[in-house]
């Protein structure tokens, strides 16, 4: 099965993506995540306003297969939550990469964007 990987945006091993804009980092779940997850039934996520800490949890996503917690790719401070998930969590099923993103940083430390994964190391992991 081949899965969606854009080129425009890098990936944690643990499957968040990040995205880089002039100030602030967007994050969500890979099209290979949710795909592994089933369809998703809820998402808990942080408060704007809230601190985040490269590489610890950050929110958790829950599927009716599994519950899994969601790791920061970077440091910094939460500027915008996508709020449409509480209702409709699935968006993350049906468009990972757009409406179904989830937090917004403002990054703490940019150099920590570079420490991920570009897509084709990415996709050489879930290969």
């Amino acid at each position: 099965m081949s899965f969606d990987v854009p080129d425009d945006r890098r990936y944690q091993e643990s499957h968040e993506w990040t995205t880089i804009g002039d100030d602030a980092v967007r994050i969500g779940v890979s099209d290979f995540a949710q795909d592994e997850l089933g369809d998703i039934v809820f998402v808990e996520l942080p408060e704007v306003g809230d601190e985040i800490v490269a590489g610890e949890e950050f929110g958790v996503v829950e599927s009716i297969k599994a519950v899994s917690d969601l790791y920061a790719p970077v440091s910094g401070e939460v500027v915008a939550v996508n709020e449409e998930l509480f209702d409709r969590p699935e968006l993350v099923n049906d468009d990972p990469y757009g409406d179904g993103w989830m937090i917004e940083i403002e990054p703490s430390d940019r150099d920590e964007f570079d420490d991920a994964l570009d897509a084709d190391a990415y996709e050489a992991q879930i290969a």
